[in-house]
């Protein structure tokens, strides 16, 4: 104990030295020149390169001012609303059609889908010895780390991973695009296993399913699946597989890429950003917040509750003190969401039927208060919408996923989007992407150590 106490003491002196030497006066970022978090001024995004693969639209841009818009999606030219309506119309799985246009730069025929499609069911099995060895062997509490930790061990069981050649990045995507959703389910399963103490399921994947037929038969124990849930599986992962190179993880799966390092390196990179809670993490942040306001706001279903709630939480005196109402604001979407606005229209029903319509509900009382919260309470200004997050893990949740695996269920649609930025990155940049960071010490000359105060 007395060990343990001297430790703590010792942290905390050594982060006390910390604070005495390293401010930085927050005055100092508003020169124009610095881009702090790569945002102009204006809060548009800094110009880093070229793609061809997704567009985020949520402004347009008049004098140097940003001007709100409704949001807008694009892939590869194509509007996201479109592509859903599409493979709606021809009643066909949506991902694998997404995917096949993210990586090749067109929408695939019949005969090419299908050559797509099943390419991705023979990849489905993981390598000979990895299960037992990678994942049974080496089970985690964190879904998310443990699929960074995956996808870095699959290098050891490629013949030739550090090959930048087009052939082989390709070959190694669609790999890891097939393989995403045997990770998050075996790595799952071994989570329950070891950790919750349940029984241990492990379904060989059938490599004629969709990516979403896949997932669902992978996590639940039973196999059993509606084709209404998968399609609406199916749905969330087509609206999460690109958002544009400027995101955190697309942009740090670039900026890894820049270097010449493996596919393995550079997609753990972007997992381990996903999990933040500022990104893909936030989705389970989200269903935190419902739960503590249905426990804690009184009467829920009264609006005036909810709102006097939301204004403790804004003041940091409810939830968990962060003064953030998650599943609000985008840097980039200003009226609307596109993604949100999708899920809500194609969810509603199957959570009413499944009994979370009073949930469904409070997600979108917070979503109609919160704004005009957040600039009463905290002076903000701009337009501030709901983002994906605020629906996608009621979605989840109405499908009967576990929470642990709202974000990896993110980062297996994603995949897709990260495997096509890296590949651009690769083939077309060629340049290690090396920002600059402005300085703010003096210089000084050496000092012998017994001369030091």
């Amino acid at each position: 104990m007395s060990d343990n106490k001297a430790t703590k003491q010792f942290i905390t002196n050594l982060c006390d030295e910390y604070r005495k030497n390293n401010f930085i006066d927050p005055q100092l970022y508003k020169d124009p020149n610095i881009k702090r978090g790569l945002r102009n001024a204006n809060g548009s995004g800094v110009i880093a390169g070229l793609s061809q693969i997704g567009d985020v639209v949520g402004y347009r841009i008049e004098n140097e001012q940003l001007v709100p818009i409704p949001g807008e999606l694009y892939y590869r030219g194509y509007k996201l609303n479109d592509l859903i309506d599409g493979f709606t119309r021809e009643n066909i799985y949506g991902f694998e059609e997404v995917s096949y246009l993210l990586l090749f730069g067109h929408l695939p025929t019949r005969p090419q889908l299908h050559f797509f499609f099943d390419a991705l069911g023979a990849l489905r099995s993981l390598p000979e010895h990895y299960l037992q060895n990678q994942i049974i062997g080496s089970p985690s509490p964190d879904i998310m780390n443990k699929m960074a930790r995956l996808t870095l061990g699959l290098y050891s069981y490629d013949d030739n991973p550090d090959d930048t050649s087009l052939e082989n990045l390709m070959r190694q995507g669609m790999e890891l695009i097939a393989r995403f959703p045997t990770l998050l389910a075996y790595s799952y399963q071994a989570k329950r296993y070891f950790y919750d103490k349940k029984s241990l399921h492990l379904h060989f994947p059938h490599d004629n399913q969709s990516t979403a037929e896949s997932i669902l038969r992978a996590v639940r124990s039973d196999k059993h699946f509606t084709p209404e849930e998968a399609k609406l599986l199916d749905l969330c992962l087509v609206i999460h597989a690109e958002h544009g190179g400027g995101n955190n993880s697309a942009f740090a799966c670039r900026v890894v890429s820049s270097s010449g390092t493996d596919t393995y390196a550079a997609i753990a990179a972007a997992l381990c950003s996903l999990k933040g809670p500022l990104h893909g993490g936030a989705n389970i942040q989200v269903m935190h917040m419902l739960e503590d306001i249905k426990e804690n706001a009184g009467n829920w279903h009264d609006e005036g509750a909810v709102a006097d709630y939301l204004a403790k939480m804004l003041r940091r005196e409810a939830g968990d003190r962060s003064g953030i109402i998650y599943g609000l604001g985008h840097p980039v979407y200003t009226v609307s969401d596109p993604r949100a606005i999708i899920l809500k229209e194609n969810a509603r029903r199957l959570a009413e039927e499944k009994g979370f319509g009073d949930d469904f509900a409070l997600a979108e009382t917070v979503e109609r208060l919160a704004p005009e919260l957040m600039k009463s309470v905290r002076g903000i200004d701009k337009n501030i919408c709901a983002n994906v997050d605020m629906y996608s893990g009621l979605v989840y949740k109405t499908l009967d996923i576990p929470v642990e695996l709202y974000t990896p269920l993110f980062a297996a649609a994603r995949i897709a989007g990260w495997i096509a930025h890296r590949i651009e990155e690769i083939s077309s940049n060629a340049r290690i992407i090396r920002p600059a960071y402005r300085v703010v010490y003096d210089k000084r000359p050496y000092v012998s150590i017994d001369e030091r105060g």
